[in-house]
């Protein structure tokens, strides 16, 4: 539990002491300094870790009892592989693996944390199906929710918590999976209709981006799912989080209507911040759909074009400058080519144009919709082919 409460320097001062690998995540280095302790550490890497807590603690260690003890007496708060005895194949259900009330658990409490977190009073407990909008997706059709949103509560005082859901396809949506296999983009093969897991901030106020909860670890029916991309690197020695984006699991997910699928997510708990989670069953779409949703969509009026070129010619009363010509360029400011399917945003207020098709391929490989003329936000919802 002392363990427990450190940072990423501590962890890997104490690492390095021990002679174990100090670089990774937190949540790696954490496991690796407990597994440390389970496998039976020297007197003097118990010493080492007394001294580091009361360096962080220094009016809370007076009669702390020996790492040792503690250690035969508790299982690790972090532990990935709990118990989950009862758990009962119900689709949205999340279940606590372990109670924060246990005799153990809270004798080691009050031992081991620091005094002042004991006299805090308990944060509200957020809802369990938050009433969350997520930002839509637009390279992604929701065909079903298999989880609504639902809160990542907090089941302890512990900074690592963790947290079990359950959920069960039907035969339609198995078999919806089993034949949507096929090349993507980028020449793998893979399923268009997906299990996706997006996680955000529990905010009720505006619909939410993907938001990761820091030191986040998922499983998948037991097995590590790889978060996607590269952790920044640490700042001033603080972890930086990882940009929030949808999570596609249908490869650890069990394709059959007969066996539920558990998901295990742990996280460390923040101050202030409430996350939740929900899964969906999606269809991804490539960038030749939605350019042919767009074109769907019609062409502006040209005379939308001429009303804004005349309103930007007006001589302005108050202005000592007129202007008296407008220059657009033929050139997509994307590919340096010829434009070859025009379009703007409708929040846009300038004239140029940029080539749709080319936006919409630059967005399936990193999804950022800033128009590149004005720099400013040109989602795919505001898009429109220019006449």
């Amino acid at each position: 539990n002392m363990v427990s409460s450190f940072r990423v320097s501590e962890l890997q001062v104490l690492l390095g002491f021990a002679g174990r690998n100090k670089s990774g995540r937190k949540h790696d280095l954490l496991m690796r300094a407990l597994h440390l302790l389970k496998s039976g550490c020297s007197p003097a890497v118990q010493i080492k870790i007394r001294e580091l807590y009361r360096r962080r603690y220094p009016r809370t260690t007076e009669g702390l009892p020996d790492i040792s003890t503690n250690l035969n007496n508790s299982s690790s708060p972090v532990e990935p592989d709990l118990a989950v005895a009862g758990i009962h194949p119900l689709p949205s259900m999340s279940v606590t693996p372990q109670s924060p009330s246990s005799p153990v658990s809270s004798v080691l409490l009050q031992d081991t944390k620091p005094h002042f977190e004991m006299q805090q009073p308990s944060p509200p407990i957020p809802p369990v199906h938050p009433d969350v909008q997520l930002k839509s997706l637009p390279f992604y059709d929701v065909l079903d929710v298999l989880i609504k949103p639902t809160s990542l509560v907090q089941s302890s005082i512990q900074r690592f918590q963790e947290k079990f859901f359950i959920f069960a396809l039907t035969p339609q949506q198995v078999r919806e999976i089993c034949i949507s296999r096929d090349f993507l983009p980028g020449g793998r093969r893979d399923y268009t209709v997906q299990v996706q897991l997006r996680l955000c901030l529990a905010e009720t106020s505006c619909p939410q981006e993907d938001n990761y909860p820091n030191s986040l670890c998922i499983k998948v029916n037991g097995k590590l799912f790889p978060l996607p991309g590269y952790a920044p690197p640490p700042k001033n020695g603080i972890e930086q989080k990882r940009p929030g984006r949808p999570l596609n699991i249908t490869s650890l997910v069990r394709l059959s209507s007969a066996v539920p699928n558990q998901i295990s997510i742990s996280w460390a708990s923040e101050i202030g911040k409430n996350y939740s989670m929900s899964v969906y069953l999606v269809r991804q779409l490539t960038s030749a759909m939605l350019l042919q949703r767009l074109k769907m969509k019609g062409i502006r009026n040209p005379d939308h074009s001429r009303a804004l070129i005349k309103e930007k010619l007006t001589a302005d009363p108050d202005s000592e400058i007129a202007t008296t010509s407008l220059r657009v360029s033929l050139m997509c400011p994307l590919g340096k080519m010829r434009l070859t399917i025009p379009c703007r945003a409708v929040t846009c207020t300038h004239l140029q144009c940029f080539d749709a098709a080319l936006y919409l391929q630059m967005n399936e490989k990193k999804p950022t919709w800033i128009c590149p003329v004005c720099d400013k936000k040109a989602a795919y919802e505001s898009l429109i082919l220019d006449g």
